[in-house]
């Protein structure tokens, strides 16, 4: 090119037009033949007049297809088409080559390319042609997206990635890197790799993770990172290897990312898998896996261990009267004392409800198991202060010894259970230690819970009535209903008999109703023989907590015909014992029935005087205890006058002899019971009515 900016070729050199055209025939046929640069020329009105192999191929036709075409229309630039024109005007304009510049430019069947394009006016005497040169970079445009878009990933990755050279020394960090590391690029760019290693990781497993990574160009797995300041980190570290054109590593690519949160997460999630909600002591998962480890120890080193099976006694009345809220409270502060009783060693665990079973691991000998048990029942004897509640509990514990009383752990289990059911039969807060003995008795409750089932589908309890005379006149006033348990082959089976194992076993609640049921029948018996004698019947605390009581009691009066007035519910001092609106609105629903309400064994547990008379209560019922241990008078007296100032009949039970008879008489006392009431109704004749 000239400096004027007009094409050098030689046909504007003044040269003679033979020798020109011969040499633009050759430049033709060198542009047909030339196979990455797409060419044409146009005329001024814009019409293809020349097109060789390469320009056709873009525009997806043949040469002959492409000539006699509008140039935008073989390759539109969309919106950038107006730029262009005016482009080529001012190339035909001025004859200087039009601007060298990148296009994206769509061909006739759809296609999109990226072209590099020019023009170039050509001269023959004057300005004739225009030829339009296109190089297709749509590969190189689309190669430099991806360097470009890589670039971003990089940098804007979350994770941190580090590019190394063959030598594994830190040719390149992202910024996430400085981010979760601390250091910045300074302090990483030359360093070898092995640098930031935290030493957590041994020789052999390093080994075995670069063996891995010649071998498949890959690794990834959990390791341990370390900060600037020293503090190590969990991570997850991804290692590739790149290879060049011949084969050879030419780099190496780290991704660490840092799984704190994710393993702080999975661990609170395990750590709720196995251990109990309440009390944050492991459950019956975990304790089972410990059990299982402490056994293998055992096993391998010939030593002892101990399970202790602990099971809080009375704990459900105190969960049904107060409240669950209370409840749950008194069983973390348990989990709390028995953490204090063991070593770090032994497992305390909660295995649902009121049971708590314990491993003492590696024991001397049966003594230490012994002196943890007794320490243990102490430690949950003392009081505990749950709010405004005072409380005390106490818990019965069996305890079973590896090897002795068995060799796994099911059978350990079950022999801890057993023992402390025995612990349970022999008085409650205490505990023993499982022989063959007692497994065979817990075989036979299991039999008797299981005839106490079919008693009730067989109908094999009957009742039994105690009179309640007038202290005064000796008139019969009434009768409690007292159930029994006619055994197919133990024969007639006192309450004390299996009451307790009715309760543990669920079974209260039928037995009662059947009892309310069965009293008020005989009660209307009698009235129909002219005895209009009130029927007492005892409430279970599980009966009392039925939400639908009165309707239980509505329904029996119902069914036997008996008049409300009639019928007397005596209920126990642990259903009232620490108050509350629900206690009070369900026993005002029973007055408004119109039965009577009493106070059995009243002074025996722990009524609040204040709130008594807060309670819609009829009677009170001084204990038979008060009259037989050293007959104390003066919480008689107390208990009478007490009756008498809140406008109460006053009943005493177990009277025994006439001497107390004649106590209560002079005392203001209004009824009394017991058997020296049972011989003086049969002796006036009055026995007989009960029957």
């Amino acid at each position: 090119m000239d400096q004027s900016g007009h094409s050098s070729f030689p046909a504007l050199a003044g040269q003679p037009a033979q020798e020109a055209l011969g040499w633009i025939t050759r430049l033709v046929a060198a542009l047909e033949l030339t196979p990455l640069v797409a060419v044409c020329s146009i005329d001024r009105a814009g019409i293809v007049r020349f097109c060789n192999r390469a320009c056709a191929q873009l525009c997806g036709m043949t040469p002959q297809e492409a000539v006699g075409r509008r140039l935008d229309e073989l390759l539109s630039r969309g919106e950038r088409g107006a730029e262009h024109a005016a482009l080529l005007e001012a190339v035909w304009r001025t004859g200087h080559n039009g601007p060298a510049g990148d296009w994206i430019v769509r061909t006739p069947d759809g296609r999109e390319r990226w072209v590099y394009s020019t023009t170039v006016p050509i001269f023959h005497g004057e300005l004739g042609q225009v030829f339009c040169m296109d190089v297709d970079i749509t590969s190189r445009k689309h190669a430099e997206r991806t360097l470009q878009l890589a670039a971003q990933v990089f940098e804007n990755s979350r994770d941190a990635i580090l590019l190394t050279d063959g030598r594994r020394r830190i040719v390149s960090v992202n910024r996430a890197c400085a981010g979760i590391t601390g250091y910045d690029d300074a302090e990483m760019l030359g360093q070898p790799l092995s640098l930031h290693r935290t030493g957590v990781e041994d020789e052999a497993f390093l080994r075995e993770v670069w063996t891995q990574l010649e071998a498949v160009d890959h690794w990834q797995g959990e390791t341990w990172s370390r900060r600037k300041g020293g503090d190590a980190f969990p991570a997850w570290l991804s290692l590739t290897a790149i290879r060049d054109g011949h084969g050879q590593v030419s780099n190496y690519m780290a991704i660490l990312s840092d799984i704190s949160e994710r393993k702080r997460s999975e661990e609170h999630t395990r750590h709720l898998a196995e251990h109990d909600y309440l009390t944050d002591l492991p459950n019956r998962v975990l304790l089972l896996d410990r059990l299982s480890l402490a056994l293998s120890t055992a096993r391998r080193k010939g030593s002892m261990l101990a399970l202790l099976f602990l099971d809080l006694d009375r704990f459900k009345p105190v969960n049904d009267t107060l409240g669950h809220q209370v409840g749950d409270a008194l069983l973390r502060e348990v989990a709390a004392r028995l953490l204090h009783c063991v070593r770090k060693v032994d497992t305390v665990s909660r295995q649902g409800g009121d049971e708590f079973v314990i491993i003492l691991a590696d024991i001397g000998g049966i003594d230490h198991a012994a002196h943890v048990a007794e320490a243990v029942r102490q430690a949950i004897g003392q009081p505990y202060r749950i709010g405004e509640h005072a409380l005390r509990i106490s818990a019965s514990i069996g305890v079973s010894i590896f090897p002795s009383d068995g060799d796994d752990i099911d059978t350990l289990v079950k022999n801890a259970d057993v023992a402390m059911y025995h612990a349970k039969e022999g008085g409650r807060d205490g505990f023993r230690f499982f022989s063959a003995s007692m497994n065979e008795r817990i075989a036979l409750r299991a039999d008797f819970e299981e005839g106490l089932r079919r008693a009730l589908d067989e109908q094999q309890f009957e009742l039994a009535f105690e009179p309640e005379l007038d202290v005064q006149s000796g008139a019969l006033v009434g009768a409690e209903a007292l159930v029994r348990w006619r055994h197919p082959q133990l024969g007639l089976l006192l309450p004390e008999r299996f009451l307790d194992v009715a309760e543990e076993a669920g079974l209260m609640v039928p037995i009662g109703n059947w009892v309310l049921r069965e009293a008020c029948r005989h009660a209307r018996a009698w009235h129909d023989e002219g005895h209009e004698v009130v029927v007492a019947v005892n409430l279970s605390l599980g009966q009392f907590l039925q939400g639908d009581l009165p309707q239980q009691v509505q329904a029996a009066l119902r069914e036997a015909g008996l008049a409300a007035r009639f019928l007397e519910l005596e209920l126990t001092e642990a259903i009232i014992m620490q108050g509350g609106q629900a206690v009070v609105d369900k026993l005002r629903g029973l007055r408004a029935l119109g039965v009577r309400l009493s106070l059995d064994d009243f002074g025996t547990g722990w009524s609040r005087l204040g709130q008594l008379k807060d309670y819609p209560i009829d009677k009170l019922k001084i204990a038979q205890a008060f009259l037989l241990d050293g007959f104390d008078a003066t919480v008689i007296r107390t208990i009478i006058a007490l009756a008498r100032s809140m406008d109460m009949t006053v009943i005493a039970e177990g009277v025994e002899t006439a001497e107390q008879l004649e106590f209560l008489r002079g005392h203001g006392c209004d009824q009394y019971q017991g058997y020296y009431a049972v011989a003086a109704a049969r002796d006036s004749g009055q026995g007989g009515v009960l029957h």
